[in-house]
């Protein structure tokens, strides 16, 4: 093997991770020229420049990338070892790098995430919050969850974790204003609150009633990137919403919303942990989606 000191490898690690020799030097406890040497050792032990240097910041170059991709999964490998091995072998440690929809993770997710940490307290949750989909094979995840019908990428593996129907809703002071619809093509007379799945705006909302299908092109004054705002705006009486019942149980169950055309059925909404399939998952990975699983199964 061409790299000698795994010491070098993380002066490589943290210079990418600050974008600075002298702050990696300072977070790993050397000096600035130990640092440097590591860094020039190892580039000459690979015969490649890994960083381009300036006078302001460092930046990886395409090898860097490589090398840094591959190191980082070596480094996750070790922790795991190293758990596995060590006198506690049935606690796990390390990041978990886990990218979810927004609304879900306020309406759902945050209390179950919060009793997964309790349970096990050498875990670190980096939480990736949004509806444009991280790319889990490129970015810096380890699992995402994700609204699929398809899995959209044959190199990613599914975990299928519960498939809600949307419920059409709207909040009563909506309905007292405007009226109820009572067929989909109503919806045409409404005010539809409408957000991105995906990397679309989520406008044509399809209806099933005695194998009669239809497709309705919805509009209104309100769209967002982020779907806890719609949510938001649906609760605050501005429009009508389309969204797995999931997310909206709590304003259901209270009458905050009330579902609408419920003689309609709805799409449904497969929700995955999608992880990557060429990429060793670790533990602690493996076990907050069993954890999930579990909590989406029991309904609690």
């Amino acid at each position: 093997m061409k790299i000698e000191n795994i010491n070098d490898l993380k002066v490589v690690l943290q210079t990418a991770h600050v974008g600075s020799l002298t702050r990696a030097a300072g977070a790993l406890g050397m000096t600035p020229s130990a640092a440097s040497a590591a860094l020039k050792r190892i580039e000459a032990q690979l015969n490649t420049r890994l960083f381009e240097r300036s006078t302001r910041a460092m930046r990886l170059t395409e090898q860097g990338r490589i090398l840094l991709d591959y190191a980082g999964r070596a480094f996750d490998l070790l922790a795991e070892a190293e758990s596995q091995v060590g006198a506690e072998q049935a606690a796990l440690v390390g990041a978990v790098r886990l990218a979810a929809p927004s609304d879900l993770t306020r309406s759902i997710l945050l209390p179950w995430l919060n009793e997964f940490m309790a349970q096990h307290p050498g875990v670190e949750l980096q939480l990736h919050v949004g509806d444009r989909p991280m790319d889990v094979v490129r970015d810096d995840v380890d699992l995402a969850l994700r609204y699929y019908g398809e899995l959209p990428d044959s190199r990613l593996v599914g975990r299928l974790l519960a498939s809600p129907p949307a419920v059409l809703c709207a909040a009563p002071a909506y309905l007292a204003l405007r009226g109820t619809p009572h067929t989909p093509q109503a919806l045409a007379q409404h005010n539809c609150l409408t957000f991105m799945r995906g990397r679309q705006r989520h406008r044509l909302w399809r209806f099933e009633r005695d194998g009669m299908h239809c497709e309705i092109r919805v509009s209104g004054d309100r769209s967002a990137d982020d779907a806890s705002l719609a949510h938001a705006w649906a609760v605050q009486g501005h429009g009508i919403l389309l969204k797995t019942g999931l997310e909206l149980r709590q304003e259901l169950d209270s009458g905050a919303l009330v579902p609408l055309l419920t003689d309609w059925t709805t799409e449904v909404y497969p929700l995955h942990a999608l992880l990557p399939s060429s990429r060793f998952v670790p533990a602690r990975v493996r076990a907050l989606v069993t954890f999930l699983e579990d909590r989406f199964a029991s309904g609690r």
